[in-house]
């Protein structure tokens, strides 16, 4: 049945929906580690290109069920996020943009070089194990991003993660161990990152190391900033008209980043926290609805 729907639908449209879908989880894993704890990273294309790898390997070698496949891709990823994050991460600002900018040239240089990667004819991917078409092993995938960010963000650990990045020196000072989270932030950023990377290469069938070069890490940067920092509709909004936005720009093509670039400006002049920053969907979608939110009438006591 579920073939049968997806077969329904125009090919052409079906790709840009699931190119949709794996710039959302990418674009929700950078978030946590941009938006959410304030670290600048310009290498999230690295561990995307680990996930990447790492499940096209495990297909080819093991013929390990997608499932499973599609989780050891993020925990690797996550693994190496970890190992190279504990160093990196003890710098701020522009020294960490820059080390992670270095990492992702590393990583993609590794991949150039490497037997079992082919080196630069790049691998091609068979079609995973699974008995569910791809496009709806990506909307799964999309909706349980969604579900762990928003769950991140509202906990402990979230809270954690925000007061590292309005005030290190007072979030230390409260008993957080600094290190920690964001080692802790940047192993589940990258673990989505290698989820993605592990659906975009199955879904495409091919991948080559040069995919994830520079300018894959800021398109995905573009998204969070286009949405709002720290925002999870902001990042899945970015993401969508990103995401999407080659197709319709492809008469330009050679102009892309030109767009980009002042499309990102124009939002710094009038829109500096993004489309969608500071934004309370909730609360908003309530006040549409008629419904007041919760907390609402509490401060109206509080202030009689």
């Amino acid at each position: 049945m579920l073939h049968g729907l997806v077969n329904s639908i125009d090919p052409y449209f079906l790709q840009i929906l699931v190119n949709i879908g794996i710039g959302i989880i990418l674009a929700l894993g950078l978030n946590i580690i941009t938006g959410l704890t304030g670290q600048l990273s310009l290498g999230h294309a690295a561990f995307m290109s680990v996930g990447a790898f790492t499940g096209a390997l495990l297909t080819l070698k093991t013929g390990a069920p997608f499932s499973l496949n599609l989780f050891l891709s993020g925990l690797f990823t996550a693994a190496v996020a970890a190992l190279i994050g504990w160093p990196i991460l003890r710098l701020t600002g522009d020294y960490l943009a820059i080390c992670t900018l270095g990492f992702a040239e590393i990583v993609k240089v590794i991949f150039l070089n490497l037997e079992i990667t082919n080196k630069a004819l790049g691998l091609t991917v068979p079609a995973p194990r699974s008995t569910l078409p791809m496009p709806v092993i990506v909307l799964m995938v999309v909706i349980l991003t969604i579900g762990a960010s928003t769950f991140i963000q509202n906990s402990r650990f979230g809270r954690a993660l925000k007061a590292i990045r309005d005030d290190e020196i007072a979030a230390e000072s409260m008993g957080i161990n600094i290190a920690r989270y964001k080692v802790q932030s940047f192993a589940v950023s990258a673990f989505m990152a290698g989820v993605g990377g592990c659906l975009y290469a199955h879904f495409l069938g091919y991948i080559n190391p040069s995919d994830f070069g520079f300018l894959k890490s800021i398109d995905m940067l573009s998204m969070i900033v286009l949405g709002g920092l720290g925002s999870i509709p902001g990042a899945v909004f970015g993401a969508s008209i990103l995401s999407a936005a080659p197709e319709f720009l492809r008469f330009m093509s050679q102009y892309r980043m030109l767009v980009y670039g002042a499309l990102l400006v124009f939002l710094m002049v009038f829109r500096p926290n993004g489309l969608l920053g500071g934004v309370n969907i909730t609360a908003l979608v309530l006040r549409k609805l008629g419904v007041r939110p919760r907390g609402t009438a509490r401060k109206k006591e509080e202030r009689r």
